[in-house]
């Protein structure tokens, strides 16, 4: 009888323990669309806020009692108190409803329109869009070479009998070093691309990089041959399974685990 007092008596106090704690609480929020890219995540109790990567997931600092908000345009305003249980989830999953706006009335002035598309269609008058593809010009899908891309070809060009510009540029070495600065660029797009793919805090939790290394980290996995052509695939479960092994690799040999 004593022993369960003593649990009953326990129990309450753990939670009060408990509630003054800060932790990472990570979830992913879904819907029958599956467009859940971009959504609001907010702590309301402490003005803490975050947003979920294009598969839906978040992490974000709580504590117990915390009121989390989750919004979208497209998507019902969903409130999520942190109880205990919510607490102690490894991950935290929430649905969300669609957000339909039903109009009472529709005013379709001043272009005597009569709300029939199949009609209405008919009776506009659309200008055509121009553009160079439209117009048919020859440099309509020519890509538009970037500085150091023309740096390189001005470097590499030169016109005369003997064209010294490029003889001069290769024995000072700014050939190499331009031809260097243009796979560096191209690198970085890739990088660039990753990095919009998934928030900076799954490096933390989930590859466990130390905040303020995950530059250190993707420069990492850049001299890696195979980054270009992973990212290339634009498939997010290689891509991730590929961040996974080199941040094994990169943990290990710097030390972290």
């Amino acid at each position: 009888m004593r022993s369960k007092t003593l649990l009953i008596f326990l129990f309450p106090m753990a939670i009060l323990a408990q509630t003054g704690t800060v932790k990472d609480l990570e979830g992913r929020v879904y819907s029958k669309d599956g467009d859940v890219a971009a959504t609001h995540v907010l702590n309301i109790t402490t003005d803490r806020a975050s947003i979920t990567d294009i598969n839906g997931f978040f992490s974000i600092p709580v504590r117990v009692n915390d009121t989390l908000v989750f919004s979208a345009v497209q998507f019902k305003k969903k409130t999520i108190v942190v109880t205990p249980d919510v607490f102690a989830s490894t991950m935290l999953s929430v649905p969300l409803e669609d957000a339909l706006e039903e109009l009472d009335e529709v005013v379709v002035t001043p272009y005597n329109l009569s709300g029939d598309l199949s009609k209405d269609l008919g009776s506009l008058e659309i200008e055509p869009v121009v553009t160079a593809s439209t117009l048919g010009l020859p440099n309509a899908y020519v890509k538009i070479p970037t500085k150091a891309e023309r740096e390189l070809f001005e470097a590499t060009s030169g016109g005369g009998l003997i064209p010294l510009n490029p003889i001069l540029n290769k024995i000072s070495g700014r050939t190499k070093m331009l031809k260097k600065r243009v796979e560096r660029n191209s690198l970085y797009s890739r990088t660039a691309r990753v990095r919009a793919y998934y928030p900076d805090s799954l490096y933390q939790t989930k590859l466990k990089i130390p905040k303020g290394k995950t530059d250190d980290f993707f420069y990492f996995c850049e001299v890696d041959p195979r980054f270009q052509s992973v990212v290339d695939t634009h498939d997010l479960f290689k891509i991730w399974e590929f961040l996974e092994n080199k941040s094994t690799m990169y943990r290990k040999n710097n030390g972290f685990d």
